[in-house]
């Protein structure tokens, strides 16, 4: 299993944590070593009913911040502007 966090446009986003399958992860975040994606992206690629079913099964998975070991990717709703920050859909493209 792993962990995603989700970050949304709403002012009181709450950066929930659920556990995917490996399988779904693969299909949510495909690129070799991508930890991020975008929901408009996924949309585009797998298909709004595809992608819909995928994550209802993730919704069911929800994770308490304090359980945690890890997080493996994020996914972006409504934030296409981060998109210039993030080219290779990688975290690591953020430099610190």
């Amino acid at each position: 299993m792993k962990n995603i966090q989700v970050i949304d446009g709403a002012s009181n986003c709450t950066y929930d944590i659920f556990a995917m399958t490996d399988e779904e992860f693969g299909i949510l975040f495909p690129g070799p070593g991508q930890d991020i994606e975008f929901i408009e992206d996924a949309i585009d690629r797998i298909g709004d009913d595809e992608l819909g079913a995928l994550m209802r099964n993730v919704w069911e998975r929800p994770i308490r911040k304090p359980e945690v070991n890890g997080i493996h990717g994020t996914i972006f709703y409504e934030l296409l502007w981060k998109k210039k920050y993030y080219p290779n859909k990688r975290d690591d493209d953020i430099e610190r």
